[in-house]
Protein backbone atom coordinates (compact mmCIF):
# COMPACT_ATOMS: atom_id res chain seq x y z
CA UNK A 1 0.00 0.00 0.00
CA UNK A 2 1.53 3.22 -1.03
CA UNK A 3 1.81 6.23 1.55
CA UNK A 4 -0.77 9.08 0.83
CA UNK A 5 -0.12 13.08 0.67
CA UNK A 6 -1.75 15.76 1.27
CA UNK A 7 -0.95 18.96 -1.00
CA UNK A 8 1.92 18.73 -0.81
CA UNK A 9 3.76 22.64 -1.24
CA UNK A 10 6.40 23.08 -4.27
CA UNK A 11 8.72 26.05 -4.92
CA UNK A 12 9.94 26.20 -8.95
CA UNK A 13 7.99 22.97 -9.51
CA UNK A 14 10.16 21.07 -6.85
CA UNK A 15 8.53 19.63 -3.72
CA UNK A 16 9.93 21.82 -1.32
CA UNK A 17 10.40 18.67 1.37
CA UNK A 18 12.80 16.99 -1.09
CA UNK A 19 15.49 20.46 -1.29
CA UNK A 20 16.94 18.52 1.38
CA UNK A 21 17.60 15.06 -0.39
CA UNK A 22 18.73 17.17 -3.35
CA UNK A 23 21.84 18.98 -1.39
CA UNK A 24 22.84 15.22 0.04
CA UNK A 25 23.16 13.86 -3.52
CA UNK A 26 24.98 17.04 -4.59
CA UNK A 27 27.25 16.88 -1.50
CA UNK A 28 27.53 12.97 -1.98
CA UNK A 29 28.36 12.98 -6.23
CA UNK A 30 31.17 15.72 -5.89
CA UNK A 31 33.33 13.16 -3.15
CA UNK A 32 32.60 10.67 -5.79
CA UNK A 33 33.32 12.63 -8.79
CA UNK A 34 36.56 14.62 -7.18
CA UNK A 35 38.99 12.01 -9.40
CA UNK A 36 37.07 11.13 -12.89
CA UNK A 37 39.04 13.34 -14.78
CA UNK A 38 42.69 12.24 -13.53
CA UNK A 39 42.43 8.89 -12.19
CA UNK A 40 43.42 6.97 -15.38
CA UNK A 41 46.67 8.08 -15.94
CA UNK A 42 47.51 8.87 -12.13
CA UNK A 43 47.08 5.13 -11.96
CA UNK A 44 48.94 4.63 -15.34
CA UNK A 45 51.79 6.72 -13.24
CA UNK A 46 52.29 5.00 -10.41
CA UNK A 47 52.27 1.31 -12.72
CA UNK A 48 49.59 0.09 -13.89
CA UNK A 49 49.42 -0.28 -17.92
CA UNK A 50 46.79 1.22 -20.35
CA UNK A 51 44.93 -1.88 -21.10
CA UNK A 52 44.75 -2.58 -17.10
CA UNK A 53 43.38 0.86 -17.00
CA UNK A 54 40.76 0.21 -19.62
CA UNK A 55 39.48 -3.10 -18.40
CA UNK A 56 39.58 -0.92 -14.85
CA UNK A 57 36.86 1.53 -16.38
CA UNK A 58 35.33 -1.00 -18.11
CA UNK A 59 34.17 -3.37 -14.75
CA UNK A 60 33.51 0.02 -13.11
CA UNK A 61 30.50 0.68 -15.75
CA UNK A 62 29.33 -2.66 -15.25
CA UNK A 63 29.68 -2.47 -11.09
CA UNK A 64 27.76 1.40 -11.59
CA UNK A 65 24.86 -0.29 -13.88
CA UNK A 66 24.12 -3.41 -11.12
CA UNK A 67 23.94 -0.36 -8.33
CA UNK A 68 22.00 1.63 -10.75
CA UNK A 69 19.63 -1.24 -11.40
CA UNK A 70 18.96 -2.24 -7.86
CA UNK A 71 18.47 1.35 -6.70
CA UNK A 72 15.00 1.52 -7.95
CA UNK A 73 13.62 -2.05 -6.84
CA UNK A 74 15.30 -1.11 -3.54
CA UNK A 75 14.12 1.76 -3.07
CA UNK A 76 10.71 0.59 -3.57
CA UNK A 77 11.14 -2.68 -1.13
CA UNK A 78 12.96 -1.28 1.81
CA UNK A 79 13.10 2.31 0.78
CA UNK A 80 14.77 5.26 -0.17
CA UNK A 81 16.59 6.10 2.93
CA UNK A 82 17.99 2.95 4.20
CA UNK A 83 18.84 2.43 0.28
CA UNK A 84 21.01 5.68 0.17
CA UNK A 85 22.47 5.02 3.12
CA UNK A 86 23.55 1.13 1.66
CA UNK A 87 24.68 2.57 -0.82
CA UNK A 88 26.83 5.45 1.33
CA UNK A 89 28.55 2.95 3.33
CA UNK A 90 29.07 0.26 0.11
CA UNK A 91 31.01 3.92 -1.76
CA UNK A 92 32.95 4.51 2.00
CA UNK A 93 34.45 0.93 2.56
CA UNK A 94 35.59 0.75 -0.87
CA UNK A 95 37.08 4.42 -1.14
CA UNK A 96 39.19 3.90 2.48
CA UNK A 97 40.26 0.05 1.55
CA UNK A 98 41.01 1.46 -1.74
CA UNK A 99 43.32 3.72 -0.11
CA UNK A 100 44.86 2.13 2.06
CA UNK A 101 45.19 -0.97 0.89
CA UNK A 102 45.06 -0.76 -3.03
CA UNK A 103 46.70 2.08 -3.86
CA UNK A 104 50.03 1.17 -1.19
CA UNK A 105 50.50 -2.29 -3.06
CA UNK A 106 49.33 -0.98 -6.37
CA UNK A 107 48.03 -4.90 -6.72
CA UNK A 108 45.40 -5.12 -9.68
CA UNK A 109 43.57 -7.53 -7.83
CA UNK A 110 42.61 -5.50 -4.88
CA UNK A 111 42.40 -2.01 -7.02
CA UNK A 112 39.42 -3.99 -9.56
CA UNK A 113 37.13 -4.62 -5.99
CA UNK A 114 37.89 -1.65 -4.02
CA UNK A 115 37.11 0.88 -6.92
CA UNK A 116 34.18 -1.11 -7.98
CA UNK A 117 32.84 -1.37 -4.65
CA UNK A 118 32.53 2.73 -5.00
CA UNK A 119 30.95 2.31 -8.66
CA UNK A 120 28.44 0.42 -7.02
CA UNK A 121 27.34 2.86 -3.68
CA UNK A 122 27.02 5.97 -5.90
CA UNK A 123 23.71 5.00 -7.91
CA UNK A 124 22.57 3.22 -4.90
CA UNK A 125 22.82 7.07 -3.11
CA UNK A 126 22.12 9.12 -6.18
CA UNK A 127 19.63 7.31 -8.10
CA UNK A 128 17.59 6.01 -5.03
CA UNK A 129 16.62 9.43 -4.28
CA UNK A 130 15.57 9.84 -7.81
CA UNK A 131 12.96 7.51 -7.10
CA UNK A 132 11.33 9.36 -4.32
CA UNK A 133 11.59 12.00 -6.23
CA UNK A 134 9.01 10.32 -8.72
CA UNK A 135 6.71 9.23 -5.64
CA UNK A 136 6.30 12.41 -3.79
CA UNK A 137 6.59 15.24 -6.47
CA UNK A 138 3.26 16.10 -8.12
CA UNK A 139 3.12 14.26 -11.42
CA UNK A 140 1.82 17.79 -13.06
CA UNK A 141 5.40 18.79 -12.50
CA UNK A 142 7.19 15.81 -12.78
CA UNK A 143 9.94 16.25 -15.38
CA UNK A 144 10.74 19.96 -13.77
CA UNK A 145 11.55 18.09 -10.21
CA UNK A 146 13.23 15.30 -12.41
CA UNK A 147 15.70 18.34 -13.50
CA UNK A 148 16.19 20.07 -10.74
CA UNK A 149 18.00 16.41 -9.50
CA UNK A 150 19.52 16.29 -12.81
CA UNK A 151 20.98 19.85 -12.30
CA UNK A 152 22.28 18.86 -8.81
CA UNK A 153 23.63 15.19 -9.92
CA UNK A 154 25.33 16.23 -13.40
CA UNK A 155 26.25 20.00 -11.38
CA UNK A 156 28.14 17.92 -8.76
CA UNK A 157 29.78 15.26 -10.98
CA UNK A 158 30.91 17.43 -13.40
CA UNK A 159 31.27 20.99 -12.57
CA UNK A 160 31.91 21.28 -8.83
CA UNK A 161 34.33 18.13 -8.36
CA UNK A 162 36.24 18.62 -10.80
CA UNK A 163 36.43 22.81 -10.25
CA UNK A 164 37.70 21.67 -6.61
CA UNK A 165 40.48 19.10 -7.51
CA UNK A 166 41.73 21.87 -10.57
CA UNK A 167 41.99 24.03 -6.78
CA UNK A 168 42.95 21.16 -4.52
CA UNK A 169 45.75 18.79 -5.91
CA UNK A 170 48.13 21.48 -5.90
CA UNK A 171 48.04 22.25 -2.15
CA UNK A 172 47.23 18.35 -0.99
CA UNK A 173 47.91 16.65 -3.92
CA UNK A 174 46.11 13.61 -5.73
CA UNK A 175 46.09 11.29 -2.82
CA UNK A 176 44.74 14.27 -0.55
CA UNK A 177 42.00 14.83 -2.40
CA UNK A 178 40.99 11.61 -2.48
CA UNK A 179 41.07 11.19 1.12
CA UNK A 180 39.24 14.72 1.77
CA UNK A 181 36.37 12.92 -1.07
CA UNK A 182 35.13 11.27 2.35
CA UNK A 183 34.29 14.82 4.06
CA UNK A 184 32.05 15.56 1.09
CA UNK A 185 30.51 12.14 0.73
CA UNK A 186 29.95 12.11 4.72
CA UNK A 187 28.04 15.50 4.33
CA UNK A 188 25.48 14.47 2.05
CA UNK A 189 25.16 11.16 3.81
CA UNK A 190 24.57 13.18 7.31
CA UNK A 191 21.48 15.08 5.53
CA UNK A 192 20.23 12.28 4.49
CA UNK A 193 20.19 10.75 7.71
CA UNK A 194 18.52 13.67 9.52
CA UNK A 195 15.93 14.75 6.53
CA UNK A 196 15.13 12.96 4.24
CA UNK A 197 12.13 10.42 5.74
CA UNK A 198 9.60 8.24 4.91
CA UNK A 199 8.74 5.26 2.98
CA UNK A 200 7.14 4.34 -0.59
CA UNK A 201 4.93 1.45 0.87
CA UNK A 202 4.28 0.53 4.68
CA UNK A 203 4.44 -2.31 5.94
CA UNK A 204 6.47 -4.53 3.66
CA UNK A 205 7.12 -8.27 4.30
CA UNK A 206 10.33 -10.02 3.60
CA UNK A 207 8.38 -11.80 0.47
CA UNK A 208 6.89 -8.58 -0.71
CA UNK A 209 10.11 -7.26 -0.75
CA UNK A 210 11.54 -10.13 -2.75
CA UNK A 211 8.76 -9.65 -5.08
CA UNK A 212 9.47 -6.28 -5.37
CA UNK A 213 13.14 -6.84 -6.14
CA UNK A 214 12.24 -9.44 -8.76
CA UNK A 215 10.09 -6.96 -10.33
CA UNK A 216 12.81 -5.08 -11.82
CA UNK A 217 13.39 -7.75 -14.36
CA UNK A 218 10.00 -9.41 -14.61
CA UNK A 219 8.66 -5.68 -15.32
CA UNK A 220 10.12 -5.77 -18.62
CA UNK A 221 8.72 -8.60 -19.91
CA UNK A 222 4.92 -7.36 -18.14
CA UNK A 223 5.28 -4.28 -19.79
CA UNK A 224 7.34 -3.90 -22.75
CA UNK A 225 7.44 -0.16 -22.92
CA UNK A 226 9.30 -0.10 -19.84
CA UNK A 227 12.21 -1.81 -21.42
CA UNK A 228 12.02 0.03 -24.09
CA UNK A 229 12.19 3.12 -22.28
CA UNK A 230 15.64 2.15 -20.94
CA UNK A 231 17.08 1.31 -23.99
CA UNK A 232 16.00 4.45 -24.84
CA UNK A 233 17.67 5.97 -21.36
CA UNK A 234 20.68 3.79 -22.84
CA UNK A 235 20.82 5.37 -26.13
CA UNK A 236 20.64 9.11 -23.89
CA UNK A 237 24.18 8.52 -22.56
CA UNK A 238 25.80 6.71 -24.55
CA UNK A 239 27.56 9.28 -27.03
CA UNK A 240 28.65 10.95 -23.62
CA UNK A 241 30.60 8.47 -22.34
CA UNK A 242 32.20 7.80 -25.68
CA UNK A 243 32.90 11.14 -26.74
CA UNK A 244 35.99 11.28 -24.38
CA UNK A 245 37.36 8.21 -25.55
CA UNK A 246 38.22 9.63 -28.97
CA UNK A 247 36.76 12.71 -29.86
CA UNK A 248 40.15 14.66 -28.50
CA UNK A 249 42.17 12.87 -30.72
CA UNK A 250 39.86 13.91 -33.83
CA UNK A 251 40.31 17.15 -32.56
CA UNK A 252 44.23 16.93 -32.13
CA UNK A 253 44.39 16.03 -35.88
CA UNK A 254 42.71 19.45 -36.77
CA UNK A 255 44.12 21.75 -34.75
CA UNK A 256 42.73 21.83 -30.99
CA UNK A 257 45.07 21.28 -28.05
CA UNK A 258 44.03 18.67 -25.10
CA UNK A 259 43.52 21.91 -22.89
CA UNK A 260 41.24 23.33 -25.65
CA UNK A 261 39.22 20.05 -25.21
CA UNK A 262 38.83 20.17 -21.81
CA UNK A 263 37.21 23.83 -21.65
CA UNK A 264 35.01 22.64 -24.32
CA UNK A 265 34.06 19.56 -21.88
CA UNK A 266 33.41 21.59 -18.97
CA UNK A 267 31.01 24.39 -20.79
CA UNK A 268 29.14 21.09 -22.38
CA UNK A 269 28.16 20.23 -19.04
CA UNK A 270 27.89 23.78 -17.76
CA UNK A 271 25.15 24.38 -20.32
CA UNK A 272 23.65 20.54 -19.15
CA UNK A 273 22.71 21.01 -15.66
CA UNK A 274 20.75 24.24 -16.96
CA UNK A 275 19.12 22.57 -19.90
CA UNK A 276 18.11 19.85 -18.01
CA UNK A 277 15.69 22.08 -15.92
CA UNK A 278 14.23 23.87 -19.16
CA UNK A 279 13.73 20.37 -20.78
CA UNK A 280 12.11 19.27 -18.14
CA UNK A 281 9.54 22.44 -17.37
CA UNK A 282 9.15 22.22 -21.86
CA UNK A 283 8.02 18.50 -21.16
CA UNK A 284 5.38 19.07 -18.25
CA UNK A 285 4.21 21.65 -21.11
CA UNK A 286 4.13 20.05 -24.39
CA UNK A 287 4.54 16.40 -22.94
CA UNK A 288 7.31 14.13 -22.19
CA UNK A 289 7.35 12.02 -25.06
CA UNK A 290 7.53 14.76 -27.31
CA UNK A 291 10.01 16.92 -25.57
CA UNK A 292 12.19 13.72 -25.37
CA UNK A 293 11.57 13.15 -28.86
CA UNK A 294 12.19 16.28 -30.87
CA UNK A 295 14.95 17.81 -28.17
CA UNK A 296 16.47 14.82 -27.65
CA UNK A 297 16.34 12.43 -30.45
CA UNK A 298 16.07 14.65 -33.52
CA UNK A 299 18.14 17.20 -31.59
CA UNK A 300 21.06 14.98 -30.38
CA UNK A 301 21.10 13.64 -34.11
CA UNK A 302 21.53 16.52 -35.55
CA UNK A 303 24.43 17.65 -33.05
CA UNK A 304 26.11 14.33 -34.20
CA UNK A 305 26.43 15.12 -37.46
CA UNK A 306 27.40 18.73 -37.12
CA UNK A 307 30.20 17.60 -34.41
CA UNK A 308 31.59 14.82 -37.18
CA UNK A 309 32.01 17.84 -39.64
CA UNK A 310 33.10 20.77 -37.21
CA UNK A 311 36.36 20.41 -36.52
CA UNK A 312 37.15 19.96 -40.20
CA UNK A 313 35.22 23.08 -41.22
CA UNK A 314 36.31 25.45 -38.15
CA UNK A 315 39.84 23.65 -37.64
CA UNK A 316 41.52 25.95 -35.16
CA UNK A 317 38.65 27.81 -34.38
CA UNK A 318 38.16 27.84 -30.46
CA UNK A 319 34.98 29.74 -30.43
CA UNK A 320 33.55 27.07 -32.96
CA UNK A 321 33.45 24.01 -30.89
CA UNK A 322 33.00 25.83 -27.83
CA UNK A 323 29.61 26.51 -29.33
CA UNK A 324 29.22 23.08 -30.56
CA UNK A 325 29.63 22.14 -26.92
CA UNK A 326 26.91 24.49 -25.63
CA UNK A 327 24.93 23.30 -28.42
CA UNK A 328 25.45 19.23 -27.43
CA UNK A 329 25.40 19.94 -23.76
CA UNK A 330 21.43 21.56 -24.57
CA UNK A 331 20.35 19.17 -26.13
CA UNK A 332 21.67 15.61 -24.87
CA UNK A 333 19.56 17.33 -21.66
CA UNK A 334 16.47 17.21 -24.08
CA UNK A 335 16.00 13.05 -22.70
CA UNK A 336 15.15 14.74 -19.05
CA UNK A 337 11.27 14.26 -19.29
CA UNK A 338 12.14 10.37 -20.12
CA UNK A 339 12.29 10.10 -16.29
CA UNK A 340 8.95 11.20 -15.68
CA UNK A 341 7.48 9.36 -18.37
CA UNK A 342 8.93 5.95 -17.71
CA UNK A 343 7.56 5.64 -13.95
CA UNK A 344 4.08 6.82 -15.35
CA UNK A 345 3.64 3.86 -17.20
CA UNK A 346 3.67 1.58 -13.88
CA UNK A 347 1.94 4.24 -11.14
CA UNK A 348 1.85 1.21 -8.55
CA UNK A 349 5.66 -0.13 -9.31
CA UNK A 350 7.45 3.45 -9.94
CA UNK A 351 10.60 1.63 -8.53
CA UNK A 352 10.62 -1.27 -10.71
CA UNK A 353 10.19 1.26 -14.02
CA UNK A 354 12.97 3.51 -12.54
CA UNK A 355 15.37 0.26 -12.31
CA UNK A 356 14.83 -0.56 -16.00
CA UNK A 357 15.67 3.67 -16.89
CA UNK A 358 18.79 3.56 -14.30
CA UNK A 359 20.34 -0.17 -15.93
CA UNK A 360 19.93 1.45 -19.08
CA UNK A 361 21.96 4.92 -17.87
CA UNK A 362 24.12 2.41 -15.75
CA UNK A 363 25.06 0.65 -19.32
CA UNK A 364 25.78 3.03 -20.98
CA UNK A 365 28.96 3.98 -18.94
CA UNK A 366 29.92 0.18 -20.76
CA UNK A 367 28.35 0.67 -23.97
CA UNK A 368 29.81 4.30 -25.39
CA UNK A 369 33.15 3.20 -25.02
CA UNK A 370 32.83 -0.91 -25.99
CA UNK A 371 31.42 0.92 -29.88
CA UNK A 372 34.57 3.11 -29.35
CA UNK A 373 36.94 0.13 -29.63
CA UNK A 374 34.68 -1.67 -31.66
CA UNK A 375 34.14 1.02 -34.59
CA UNK A 376 37.03 3.36 -34.47
CA UNK A 377 39.54 2.16 -36.02
CA UNK A 378 37.54 0.74 -38.96
CA UNK A 379 35.46 3.55 -39.47
CA UNK A 380 37.11 6.48 -37.72
CA UNK A 381 35.92 9.57 -35.55
CA UNK A 382 33.01 10.36 -38.14
CA UNK A 383 32.09 6.65 -38.88
CA UNK A 384 31.65 6.32 -35.08
CA UNK A 385 29.84 9.91 -35.00
CA UNK A 386 27.16 8.86 -37.41
CA UNK A 387 26.31 5.78 -36.12
CA UNK A 388 25.57 7.76 -32.55
CA UNK A 389 23.03 9.82 -35.21
CA UNK A 390 21.57 6.56 -36.18
CA UNK A 391 21.20 5.53 -32.60
CA UNK A 392 19.73 8.82 -31.57
CA UNK A 393 17.23 8.51 -34.87
CA UNK A 394 16.12 4.89 -33.75
CA UNK A 395 15.38 6.68 -30.22
CA UNK A 396 12.75 9.19 -31.81
CA UNK A 397 10.98 5.97 -32.34
CA UNK A 398 11.20 4.10 -29.70
CA UNK A 399 10.10 6.96 -27.75
CA UNK A 400 6.78 7.09 -30.06
CA UNK A 401 5.99 3.53 -28.73
CA UNK A 402 6.86 4.27 -25.24
CA UNK A 403 4.67 7.62 -25.27
CA UNK A 404 1.65 6.42 -27.27
CA UNK A 405 -0.81 6.30 -24.25
CA UNK A 406 0.44 9.79 -23.42
CA UNK A 407 -0.42 10.78 -26.02
CA UNK A 408 -3.90 9.44 -26.14
CA UNK A 409 -4.09 10.22 -22.35
CA UNK A 410 -3.31 14.67 -23.40
CA UNK A 411 -5.77 14.16 -26.40
CA UNK A 412 -8.41 12.87 -24.16
CA UNK A 413 -7.93 15.66 -21.36
CA UNK A 414 -8.16 17.86 -24.63
CA UNK A 415 -11.18 17.09 -25.66
CA UNK A 416 -12.71 17.03 -22.16
CA UNK A 417 -11.74 20.33 -21.06
CA UNK A 418 -13.25 21.46 -24.70
CA UNK A 419 -16.93 19.80 -24.03
CA UNK A 420 -16.76 21.46 -20.15
CA UNK A 421 -15.91 25.38 -21.89
CA UNK A 422 -18.25 24.23 -24.93
CA UNK A 423 -20.85 23.44 -22.00
CA UNK A 424 -20.17 26.75 -19.92
CA UNK A 425 -20.49 28.57 -23.38
CA UNK A 426 -23.89 27.01 -23.94
CA UNK A 427 -25.28 27.64 -20.35
CA UNK A 428 -24.38 30.92 -20.10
Amino acid sequence: MHLSHQQPKTILGLRIDLVWGLLGVLLFIVGDGVEQAWISPFLIERGLTMPQSATLIAIYGVAVAIGAWLSGVMAEAIGPRKTMLIGASCWLVGQVLFLLVALPTMNFAIIIPTYCIRGLGYPLFCYSFLVWVTYRNPPKTLATAVGWFYLAFTGGLYIVANFYASLMIPVIGHIGVLWSAIGWALAGTAIVLFFVKGAVRENTTIGEQLSILLSGISIMKENPKVGVGGLVRLINTTSQFALPVFFPIYLAQHGFTTEQWLKVWALTFTVNIAFNLIWGMVGDRIGWGRAVQIFGGFGCACTMIMMAYAPVLFAGNFMAMLLMGCIYGALIAGFCPLTALVPSLEPERKGAAMSVLNLGAGLSSFVGPMLVALLFASFGAKGVLFVFAGLYVVSIFLTGYVASDERANRRLKAQSVSSTQESASKTA
